[in-house]
């Protein structure tokens, strides 16, 4: 039942939300999840009181008051959305223009106003759904396209096909330690390659569908369907079941802030987001 609702959210016909206007004035969070979908989370690296989401119809940002507003000039589709590690205010996504087609792979240097197109990608412009840069090394990026991995090493300027996308793909991560150690959550279980990509293997025993991946500052964490959220330290990755009070509902984004990695934000499947402030042991809406 949980692998058949996953695919249901990821394959979505989006075309369905078009009805989203380019509205900049202050909207609640739930106006924002009633207009849209959301694609990616991250806390903004020069303010961690405010949150970026990128959705179906352009990047907003969630400030302390809980209020979204619009900050990009475009409403494009952003996909595959990723903070750069280190420089705030640089982001990186891909995904499909407002007009339509694909963006390839999109920079912006002022957090998230203006976005201008750094590579079309390998056989492109791309649509990365995924996307993911390397802490350990920020000029490493990963993006899943067509069927295909791909790699830049540059920082996003350049990008060569890698090999094929694991089966089922869900989500990237690379890794904080070693830029060519690459996790995927995918509907057949939790993967790891130690060569960016060439090769996978299963990192937990369960082959249950996994939502969400993420490397940071050391700690994986994991969502299974039917499971929870799952945690490990990633030099070991030892799993601990850290939270599995989610009933039939399960995680599509998470995102841990730069300046306390014990505060969480996350994003479940009916577009609601949650705070977590004791690494994802306890939850509360926002």
């Amino acid at each position: 039942m949980y692998k058949k609702c996953l695919i249901l959210a990821l394959l979505v016909p989006l075309a369905l939300l078009v009805g989203c206007s380019n509205e900049t004035a202050d909207i609640s969070l739930d106006e924002l999840r009633q207009k849209t979908h959301i694609h990616g989370l991250a806390f903004d690296r020069a303010d961690s009181d405010r949150l970026l989401v990128a959705t179906h119809h352009g990047l907003h940002v969630v400030d302390s008051n809980r209020r979204v507003r619009q900050i990009s000039s475009e409403s494009h589709d952003f996909m595959g959305f990723s903070p750069h590690p280190e420089e705030a205010g640089l982001l990186f996504a891909s995904g499909h223009p407002a007009r339509g087609g694909n963006l390839g792979v999109m920079v912006s240097a002022d957090g998230g106003e203006r976005w201008e197109q750094r590579s079309p990608g390998a056989d492109g412009p791309v649509d990365f759904h995924q996307m993911t840069i390397s802490e350990a090394n920020p000029d490493v990026l990963y993006g899943a396209y067509a069927g295909k991995l791909q790699v830049s090493r540059d920082g996003g300027h350049a990008w060569q096909v890698q090999a094929d996308a694991p089966p089922g793909l869900i989500a990237l991560a690379a890794s904080s330690r070693e830029p060519e150690h690459l996790y995927a959550a995918t509907q057949n279980g939790l993967l790891m390659s130690p060569d960016g990509g060439l090769r996978w293997r299963l990192v937990h025993p369960q082959r249950d569908p996994v939502s969400v991946v993420l490397s940071s500052g050391g700690e994986l964490y994991a969502f299974m369907l039917g499971v929870g959220l799952l945690r490990a330290e990633e030099a070991a990755r030892e799993w601990t079941l850290v939270n599995e009070n989610w009933g039939e509902n399960y995680l599509m984004h998470l995102a841990v802030d730069p300046s306390d990695p014990d505060r969480l934000i996350a994003a479940d499947d009916q577009g609601y987001l949650w705070l977590s402030e004791d690494a994802g042991q306890h939850w509360s809406a926002l």
